[in-house]
């Protein structure tokens, strides 16, 4: 049995198990949900204001709150079933949706970090400026999952919906706050979070709907043409992702390391020295060292912990300590 062969029988068998919803239903539907509509502004909104004040205030909670409600991943769907059956209606309503839902989304999230002035951001922030390749992962699995869903109505909308909008909407508000406080660095790493987001759930609800049989015979040329564009999209993301993630390891190390190495220094295993917290700087070199000790630590013990560093990691780095001076007091002695 020749592999083509064997490939188009597991297809076929996989089609029987997966009951899918008639294709000119679907399509209503998804045109349904790609419209650009009140509803749709309304909803955008609403989770944008929310996802963004839950950032400003470093709230999960708040944040998980307008990820419930986020629409953004019905016109996703509609985007990538129009892709493989050359649907321009679709194509078009789905993209400009997509399209308006980005760009009302930075523009409130900016507003109301203009408004707001925020000094500076917190770890909900700056955990969505430094994407991964598994924030890609993420992405595809959440994208698989909605258009499965969309296929199989007895599942509901509920699941996929909550799914991928936490993928969506946080960064999207991410890139319209740090915009607003002039950090471009912070919004080039959020807008690349949502692009492979976008990316990712887009060719997984494509190759979902493939894979179900949703696609067109004669329209050969399309298909080719839109996993083409994908796969290029895909590796262009990947390096800077991969990148991310090498850098992203590469400091999980040197901090386990630093631990390790500050921990052990006889400096600070002393008795009147306590190490309360290491902040480290990988971009300048600095460290931070906060302790509580009795006596002052001097300048010849600091080069010694900075010359300890260096030896053991292969570079140096500027260590200074942040010291709280404690005093042992005790109650007077009985007369």
């Amino acid at each position: 049995m020749s592999s083509p062969n064997l490939l188009q029988q597991l297809r076929t068998r996989l089609q029987s198990w997966l009951i899918k919803v008639p294709i000119l239903k679907l399509r209503a539907s998804l045109l349904k949900d790609a419209q650009l509509t009140l509803n749709f502004l309304v909803l955008l909104t609403g989770s944008c204001l929310i996802a963004t004040f839950g950032l400003i205030i470093n709230s999960a909670a708040v944040i998980i709150g307008a990820m419930i409600i986020a629409p953004l991943m019905q016109p996703l769907r509609g985007f990538a079933f129009a892709t493989i059956e050359g649907d321009r209606e679709l194509l078009r309503l789905s993209t400009v949706s997509i399209i308006v839902g980005t760009l009302v989304g930075v523009l409130m999230a900016w507003l109301a970090g203009t408004l707001m002035g925020i000094p500076e951001f917190g770890t909900e922030v700056l955990a969505r400026t430094q994407p991964t390749l598994i924030d890609l992962v993420i992405a595809l699995v959440a994208g698989a999952i909605s258009s499965y869903a969309k296929v199989r109505p007895e599942i509901g909308d509920a699941l996929p919906g909550t799914a991928i909008a936490v993928a969506l909407m946080p960064p999207l508000c991410v890139v319209g706050l740090t915009l607003s406080q002039g950090q471009w660095v912070y919004s080039g790493g959020a807008f690349l979070l949502y692009c492979t987001n976008l990316l990712g759930i887009t060719l997984a609800c494509t190759l979902v709907y493939v894979l179900v049989g949703y696609t067109q015979r004669d329209n050969q040329f399309s298909r080719t043409l839109s996993w083409s564009v994908s796969a290029i999209l895909m590796v262009i993301l990947v390096i800077p992702l991969s990148i991310s993630s090498l850098e992203l390891i590469r400091k999980s190390r040197l901090d386990y390391s630093m631990q390790t190495i500050l921990s052990n220094n006889p400096l600070l295993v002393r008795q009147d020295v306590e190490l309360l917290e290491t902040r480290i700087d990988w971009q300048t070199s600095e460290i931070e060292l906060v302790v509580r000790a009795v006596e002052l630590i001097t300048p010849e013990e600091v080069a010694l912990v900075e010359q300890a560093v260096a030896t053991e990691l292969g570079q140096p780095f500027s260590v200074s300590f942040n010291v709280t001076q404690s005093t042992k007091v005790n109650t007077p002695a009985a007369r």
